[in-house]
């Protein structure tokens, strides 16, 4: 399996565009409320997982009655249902999993989403991790060498010091590129940068750093 999209129950309009992964190489996950948002899209997920407290009774039927494979969760429990559908996910083993309805509406949620992205990526380093909504795509980055592909979709790209300073950032094929750098929690100045080549390269020798490909409109 390629890709493995995990919805989420976040505002419908932080869902994003998934018409480009409709394809036999993506399971689609709904956890709780995602899996309406998906099947409102036309995509009939997998697997629906949660304890479906943000859905009606009747929108609970509906999706007992398109998804094959129901979890159904009490809410008292140590997993949020986004960790228990990606949970899920990764039994499929993907390469990539896209993470989308997580962004928006509650700050804490987002928050949780973050930390939870931080730790699926540097617990399963042969997996790629984001997070997705119609603007953005955010990332971790661990220490190494990584290439991105130029996207039209997201002009703008900026990197975030993730729990403690990064060193040894270097950023080549970008307006602005970089050698050896540091980035310290706190720091602006790798915001809104460009990539100009089709093929870009990140490298990082110690610490995490967040990136965050982001588009106007």
């Amino acid at each position: 399996m390629k890709y493995a999209v995990v919805c989420a129950g976040g505002p419908d309009l932080e869902i994003a565009d998934l018409t480009g992964f409709q394809h036999e190489d993506t399971v689609f996950i709904g956890a709780d409320r995602g899996a309406l948002h998906l099947l409102r899209r036309g995509i009939v997920p997998l697997e629906a997982v949660g304890d479906f407290d943000s859905v009606t009774e009747s929108e609970y039927d509906e999706i007992a009655t398109e998804v094959r494979i129901i979890g159904r969760f009490r809410s008292e429990k140590n997993e949020t249902d986004t960790e228990l559908a990606v949970e899920r996910a990764l039994s499929y083993r993907p390469e990539h999993v896209i993470l989308t309805g997580v962004t928006g509406g509650r700050l804490d949620h987002m928050e949780s989403a973050l930390h939870l992205l931080y730790r699926l990526q540097t617990a399963n380093k042969h997996t790629s991790f984001s997070i997705r909504n119609g603007l953005n795509e955010l990332s971790i980055i661990i220490p190494g060498i990584h290439q991105v592909m130029r996207n039209d979709r997201f002009k703008y790209i900026s990197f975030f010091s993730f729990g403690g300073a990064v060193s040894g950032l270097t950023l080549t094929g970008f307006k602005y590129d970089m050698v050896d750098a540091v980035l310290e929690t706190g720091m602006t100045l790798f915001t809104s940068n460009e990539l100009a080549a089709e093929v870009c390269t990140i490298s990082l020798r110690e610490g995490i750093c967040l990136m965050v490909r982001s588009s106007d409109s």
